[in-house]
């Protein structure tokens, strides 16, 4: 064990990487010729907010990147500093060095405007290189001054895969869990229990190892899911991400909102959630249903869906359920159509089979010669008509009449279906 740890340091402490090359995750960022790699390498290190979940490596990250360029480091936590300590350790800076200190902020979201703004100044000059790291959207929760001038990277949660590294890791090569003989049944639970946070399945492996039943003298320890559900407190949810449980759970919720059932719908979302389904594939999964089972019977579902996909993507877990709950009972309890799903499915179907030519009245004359072959000949510009309107066709000669789209019986597209009737109306009336 490093002699800076001691017996009851915790797991993730004694694991935590020390270079970036032992990081595991995180690639877009640092893999070779990844933006903060190539800052590195190059012995650059602007002012940066690190935006990502709990136990995903922001501090680890920070504390390595200053070694890299050679800087001294600086950490601080927004939950016990203030602007007298904040401005103490602006001006620590070491007189005898011409590089400036990484100053590191923890839940930088925590600070009000006035520290804040105290940081604003050094950062400005140079005098420092500030390593902001949040929980939380950098958008809504630092302010735009110091926004401006930090380059804000997202951090990822870690794959199931990469917490299973994390996890063999630490089983090959800390010094207290090598010397043990550790069969881990449980590390697909673990995995499923940490959601992406290293330092939670760390901990779990750790508690789970430390409250193992020794006295059957067993060899190896074996690690299996009920010893990870007692430490954990929590019932173990069966849900395979990979196989057929996870078709049937979303073929359930998306049932289930097409059916207007919202609690059907939390519940089987719920369920996903619980079981660590990636959030941004349930929004997915809604932006599709939003235009396939509601579509003009309700547009504002598809704009909803849409914003939550991009609010999830940004945000992440645990916050994004609030967000897919919320969109989930709008989607659940608005009108249903699905006219328009019908009516695309049928013109591609007949788009395979039929390859007619476009009619000259619609093609764009844009040279002499097209113009003298007739495109664009006999085309009318329904603007300059009554109502923006003038029948004329706009199918091939041998497809016309043909309708793909049937207005289906709800308020909104009976109510644009009355309005294409009276359009038509009036330019019958006009002739």
């Amino acid at each position: 064990m490093p002699p800076n740890f001691h017996a009851d340091t915790p797991l993730a402490q004694r694991m935590r990487p020390t270079s970036l090359d032992a990081i595991i995750g995180q690639e877009h960022l640092l893999a070779a010729g990844a933006p903060l790699r190539r800052l590195v390498e190059q012995g650059h290190l602007p002012s940066i907010i690190l935006h990502g979940e709990a136990g995903i490596g922001k501090t680890t990250i920070a504390m390595l990147l200053a070694d890299a360029v050679g800087r001294p480091f600086h950490a601080l936590s927004a939950l016990n500093t203030g602007v007298k300590q904040l401005r103490e350790v602006l001006e620590t800076k070491d007189s005898l060095s011409f590089e400036s200190p990484v100053v590191f902020i923890d839940e930088i979201h925590r600070f009000n405007k006035a520290q804040q703004d105290a940081l604003l100044g050094a950062v400005e000059s140079g005098d420092i290189t500030l390593i902001g790291a949040t929980t939380e959207n950098p958008s809504f929760s630092v302010n735009n001054a110091l926004l401006s001038r930090c380059q804000v990277y997202r951090l990822e949660p870690l794959t199931s895969e990469q917490i299973s590294a994390v996890l063999q890791r630490a089983l090959s090569e800390d010094n207290i869990l090598k010397n043990l003989s550790v069969d881990l049944q449980a590390q697909d639970t673990i995995s499923q229990l940490a959601h992406g946070d290293a330092r939670k399945a760390l901990n779990l492996l750790e508690l789970a190892i430390q409250t193992a039943d020794t006295d059957t003298k067993q060899s190896p320890l074996i690690i299996d899911d009920e010893s990870v559900a007692r430490v954990a407190q929590t019932a173990l949810v069966r849900y395979d991400k990979d196989g057929e449980q996870h078709y049937d759970i979303v073929s359930a919720m998306i049932k289930s909102v097409r059916g207007s059932d919202p609690d059907a719908a939390l519940y089987w979302m719920a369920r996903m959630l619980v079981g660590g389904e990636p959030a941004d594939f349930i929004a997915r999964r809604l932006v599709i249903l939003a235009s396939e089972d509601i579509g003009n019977a309700n547009p504002n579902a598809l704009l909803l869906a849409d914003a939550a996909l991009r609010s999830v993507q940004s945000i992440g877990m645990p916050e994004a359920r609030i967000i897919l709950g919320q969109v989930v009972v709008y989607l659940a309890t608005s009108a249903k159509s699905n006219s328009t799903y019908k009516a695309i499915n049928a013109a591609m179907v007949l788009a395979e089979k039929d390859a007619s030519p476009v009619p000259l009245h619609l093609r764009n004359g844009v040279t002499k010669l097209m113009r003298n072959q007739g495109y664009g000949e006999g085309y009318v510009y329904p603007h300059n008509y009554p109502n923006h309107y003038y029948p004329q066709s706009y199918l091939p000669d041998n497809l016309v009449g043909t309708r793909f789209y049937e207005f289906a019986d709800n308020q909104r597209e009976q109510h644009s279906k009355q309005f294409m009737d009276w359009l038509k109306n009036q330019a019958a009336s006009n002739e």
